[in-house]
């Protein structure tokens, strides 16, 4: 019960501080609010590509293998997938068909490309696949049809536009559909517009016959990568080694990768786990740069009301009582700073997450109230411990 009394009027004494001063104060808290919702920020945003990224992967399917060339990793395709080895081709593609327990072989053309329609010229993505791409990534139209087998065999001009794509070149994504649009020198027919999805690739691509590539855009008739369908995800690493096997017919071992889904996200985890601990270090630097304001501040503030500690001295109040008012003040405003911090990250947070799946987590709440905490403690013991040790004699004919 003391020890509640104690510091119910440490706070009423800090609270009659701060409101004789409100602009010193709230500059004061200004250096913590900063530095946490540069900590909060920087983690949501963190998580957020790593979420954008894991959204990425579960669109393509829970028990997706995947044979690319190289080591599999780079920025030129789909989800920072790569390119870089061997060359695949319709024959490779033949060869893994022949693989049991395959439910799809998709091979995928891929490329940043210029397209066009009457009145506009968007960068987007060109996707040559086959049909079986679309059950694989579960794809749904909003208005129109999907492209077939027939127009695979036929090298069919038709083109499925993803949502952002076919908004970014008409009026209406419904527009799109009969109308002809251009990727350099070849002509499609948008037959059919997919529902947004949300992965970026997808929503801006125009996905046409892979056969239909073949010419000026894809002259060596070669893929970027080949998507293989498992119906079930017991039969995954089967399906991976016997399509490594077939391939190293081909190729050297490291012209070439084939992935599970799962060991791409794996990496990815590992990635981003690094990523916000540099993200968190690079944010604490605002918030040490805070913590030296509150000392600063505290200091200045001891030396204003130092015949103010010597009149308390004077009435008894021992230096124990003085250090408790001055460091009760120091935490009130980090705490008060780190709340609003939060507060203020929050509240971009749910703006952002109309666009990008940035998130908050329990860390991030945690880290701002806990090291903002620590700050007021850590920056407020110094000023405190030299009001509390000023002579009350002394202080008392300060002027």
């Amino acid at each position: 019960m003391k020890i509640t009394t104690e510091i119910s009027l440490l706070l009423k004494s800090a609270w009659g501080d701060f409101r004789r001063d409100k602009v010193r104060t709230a500059l004061t808290s200004l250096g913590i609010t900063i530095g946490v919702l540069s900590v909060v920020l920087l983690i949501a945003l963190g998580l957020g590509l790593k979420n954008y990224i894991e959204q990425t992967f579960e669109s393509l399917g829970a028990n997706l293998v995947m044979v690319m060339p190289g080591s599999g990793i780079s920025s030129n395709g789909p989800a920072g997938m790569v390119g870089g080895g061997a060359e695949f081709d319709e024959k490779d593609v033949r060869d893994v068909r022949n693989i049991p327990n395959l439910k799809y072989v998709v091979p995928v053309y891929f490329r940043s490309i210029a397209i066009s329609s009457a009145d506009a010229e968007k960068i987007g993505y060109l996707m040559g696949v086959n049909e079986e791409l679309f059950p694989l990534m579960d794809v749904k139209t909003v208005t129109g049809e999907l492209w077939g087998k027939t127009d695979v065999g036929k090298k069919a001009k038709v083109a499925v536009l993803g949502y952002t794509i076919a908004d970014d070149l008409f009026e209406r994504p419904e527009d799109a559909l009969g109308k002809t649009i251009r990727v350099e020198s070849l002509r499609l027919k948008v037959v059919g517009i997919v529902e947004k999805t949300g992965d970026r690739e997808t929503d801006r691509s125009a996905m046409i016959p892979y056969t239909a590539t073949f010419g000026s855009l894809n002259p060596k008739k070669t893929f970027w990568a080949v998507y293989l369908g498992v119906p079930d995800e017991e039969m995954v690493s089967g399906v991976k080694g016997e399509a490594e096997r077939i391939l190293l017919k081909r190729y050297d071992k490291d012209e070439f990768s084939v992935t599970e889904q799962s060991e791409i996200l794996k990496t990815v985890n590992q990635i981003f786990g690094i990523i916000n601990l540099i993200l968190i270090a690079i944010g604490s630097i605002s918030l040490l740069v805070g913590g030296v304001g509150i000392m600063n501040i505290m200091y200045a503030t001891v030396t204003e009301r130092t015949r103010e500690v010597g009149i308390r001295r004077a009435l008894g109040a021992t230096k124990r009582d003085i250090l408790l008012q001055f460091l009760t003040e120091s935490v009130v405003l980090s705490v008060f700073g780190g709340l609003i911090g939060l507060l203020l990250a929050a509240l971009i947070v749910v703006i952002v997450r109309i666009w990008f799946p940035v998130a908050l987590n329990l860390l991030a709440v945690v880290l701002a109230i806990g090291v903002s905490s620590a700050i007021g403690i850590f920056f407020g013991v110094f000023p405190a411990k030299k009001a509390a040790d000023l002579s009350p004699m002394e202080a008392i004919r300060y002027e």
